[in-house]
């Protein structure tokens, strides 16, 4: 009986090749998204906990919202035991099925889904819920100016509504980026505030999500002195402070 054939070393280098991906997105949270879907194709029942990744770009816009240049990553699946995953523990008196309980498994979900480690803490307040993230990783749930954090906030404002029929507003946070960019945008606001005052024009701000132009209009609608006003087309939809009439 022969003895059995060696491997062939350009089928072994291809095999090796397979458990690796790379994979682009408009943040690096879309492009390692886009990675795992494309080796969980490759390996049904993949072990998330196995995959590791490598940031090759954070990716940039371009001059006013005007193009930009893709976030790309490398995944790779490893033989290492996969890390532990945090896991928050549900508050006392959390009932199963409720909306925070909801909201707390999903978002567990989605970092788990990411291969992001973050523990998730939910409180409410009134028809509000508000969900904060943790861990030493929550900095890929941001993405660049709040992309991914505003996209997982929209999924999570959807997933309870359609789950629970109550009318609560959900709110998703990581590291505290809500509050910084809350503060960082009223300065924005103000500072075009007095420019327009002291122009006599409008000063068109730069492009911004949905909910961070909401926070320009609420910075400034107690003000009689200036009006706001949304102008253009998604992704270059702005702010455009004016002098009142």
């Amino acid at each position: 009986m022969s003895e059995p054939e060696p491997p062939d070393p350009a089928v072994s280098a291809e095999l090796a090749f397979d458990t690796r991906v790379e994979a682009t997105g408009e943040t690096v949270g879309e492009a390692k998204w886009a990675a795992l879907r494309e080796l969980e194709q490759r390996f049904p029942g993949l072990d998330k906990g196995r995959v590791q990744f490598q940031v090759l770009s954070e990716g940039e816009r371009g001059l006013l919202g005007v193009g930009f240049t893709p976030a790309r990553v490398i995944a790779e699946l490893g033989g290492a035991a996969p890390p532990q995953r945090q896991r928050s523990r549900p508050p006392e008196g959390e009932e199963p099925g409720s909306p925070e309980a909801l909201l707390r498994e999903l978002l567990e979900h989605v970092c788990a889904g990411l291969a992001v480690r973050a523990s998730v803490q939910v409180s409410r307040s009134g028809g509000e819920l508000r969900a904060r993230l943790a861990g030493p990783d929550v900095g890929l749930l941001i993405g660049k100016r709040g992309s991914t954090i505003d996209a997982i906030q929209y999924l999570a404002n959807a997933a309870v509504r359609a789950a629970d029929g109550e009318r609560l507003i959900v709110v998703v946070d990581a590291a505290g980026y809500r509050d910084r960019r809350e503060a960082t945008l009223a300065r924005v606001a103000e500072d075009a505030a007095r420019e327009a005052l002291s122009t006599g024009a409008p000063v068109a701000l730069e492009p911004m999500s949905a909910p961070e132009r909401k926070l320009v209009h609420l910075a400034l609608q107690d003000r009689a002195d200036v009006t706001t006003e949304s102008e253009g087309a998604d992704p270059n939809r702005h702010v455009v402070v004016s002098p009142a009439e």
